[in-house]
């Protein structure tokens, strides 16, 4: 998520030394050493109005770890929407991060970083209680760590607490509001699965009814039908709720959720990244099960579901397919796996009229439109110019036959450059 500036209002407790004052006369703050059981968490945050992120490092202390699981309690309405290098939930206002499979073993003095994306109402505070496998961190209390951006805290005192050691480097600082944090993970883990400073970055945590509400509507083209969607607590990708779209076969059956927010503002190049899961192979008919608006091609929509049981994308403007139908084109795209959660990616540049596609990583070479006609892939494709300019962005599903699936859809990221899986 891009930063744009820190968030008005009371700031976090200072708890800690003074370690290094820029020549700007930025504080920069470190927290004691010292830690009950030799633990310790450090919490960065980064917040704006109505948001935050934070970077969470781990440290056993004196003691191995082979899998960890951290807790912390927020002293306002926060409620964490997003996690990276963890898998992170919240009842109330505690919040656990448990390691994932790559990283679970910590060595004694070594250390672990994750990250949260969150929200906030009213108000926020420093959050407490922070402990690591059950064993409360940090000596006494919580020591949140900070950076603050807008203001220098009060001078500490003449000499650091005995506790503390001396500083040998600056602590690491949150990336400058005007650049995105890098979307290149770290080449011995994993890709986080956080949303790297996308415009939109969703897990559905915080819908609280049965229907998608909020950053998200119900809408049905055309016609409406036997087609649903809800909130589902039961199958989800992270977190603890998803959206189920139960998807009817028939025309008149459509249904989809479609973004309130502004996507228009991307400009003319755009990244998406959805985790899906569906429960039925594609059929030979056409569905479809995203779709985005492009008021370059008379607001009809541009959109990517199956045919011939494979993966297409699909103009609505003069149904031209990507790939084409033709035995060839079709064997150059892949089906959607059918239950198991599936990480789709796609990049649609519009100045240069190119579209490229990812299943789980890996590009797909029938869903590419490179900007050169080549026969069975984007030879219809570009029979005539294309320049897309896309405005929304809607999941769900459309049957133009006797196709009928149930789909979930969770972690769903859009954004001006790549996000990964």
């Amino acid at each position: 998520m891009t930063i744009l500036r820190a968030r008005p209002g009371p700031t976090l407790a200072v708890v800690a030394a003074l370690a290094a004052v820029t020549a700007t006369g930025t504080a920069l703050l470190t927290s004691p050493a010292a830690a009950a059981q030799g633990c310790r968490v450090d919490y960065t945050p980064n917040q704006w109005p109505g948001g935050f992120t934070a970077n969470v490092k781990v440290s056993p202390g004196d003691t191995a770890v082979s899998s960890w699981t951290v807790t912390w309690t927020y002293a306002g309405d926060e409620r964490i929407t997003n996690g990276w290098n963890a898998t992170v939930s919240q009842s109330g206002a505690t919040v656990t991060a448990r390691n994932m499979s790559y990283n679970g073993s910590i060595p004694a003095a070594g250390t672990t970083e994750f990250g949260v994306q969150g929200t906030y109402g009213s108000s926020g505070g420093a959050p407490t209680g922070f402990s690591l496998n059950g064993v409360p961190c940090n000596g006494t209390g919580p020591t949140p760590t900070g950076v603050p951006t807008t203001t220098v805290p009060t001078p500490p005192p003449t000499s650091a607490p005995p506790t503390t050691p001396p500083p040998t480097s600056a602590p690491p600082t949150t990336p400058p509001p005007t650049s995105a944090p890098p979307t290149t993970p770290p080449p011995t883990t994993p890709p986080p699965t956080g949303c790297a400073g996308a415009l939109l970055c969703d897990g559905f945590e915080n819908q609280t009814g049965s229907t998608p509400s909020g950053d998200w509507t119900v809408v049905n083209p055309d016609c409406s039908g036997a087609g649903t969607a809800t909130i589902d607590t039961a199958t989800t990708h992270s977190g603890n709720r998803a959206v189920r779209i139960n998807g009817a076969a028939g025309y008149c059956n459509h249904v989809f959720i479609k973004s309130t927010r502004n996507l228009g503002s991307l400009g003319s190049v755009r990244y998406g990244r959805i985790w899906v899961r569906h429960t039925t192979a594609q059929p030979t008919e056409h569905t479809t099960m995203m779709a985005m608006t492009d008021a370059a091609d008379g607001n009809r929509d541009l959109r990517i579901g199956g045919q011939n049981g494979a993966l297409q994308w699909n103009r609505a403007s003069d149904d031209a397919t990507l790939p084409e139908q033709s035995p060839a084109g079709v064997a150059q795209s892949v089906p959607l796996p059918t239950n198991r959660w599936a990480c789709l990616e796609f990049m649609v540049d519009g100045s240069a009229g190119q579209l490229r596609t990812w299943l789980d990583g890996t590009a797909i070479a029938g869903l590419t439109a490179d900007g050169v006609p080549t026969h069975d892939i984007d030879g219809q494709w570009y029979n005539r110019t294309w320049r897309p300019q896309l405005t929304d962005l809607k999941l769900g599903w459309e049957s133009y036959g006797g196709g009928a699936d149930t789909l979930w859809y969770d972690d769903v990221a859009v954004g001006s450059s790549r996000i990964g899986c």
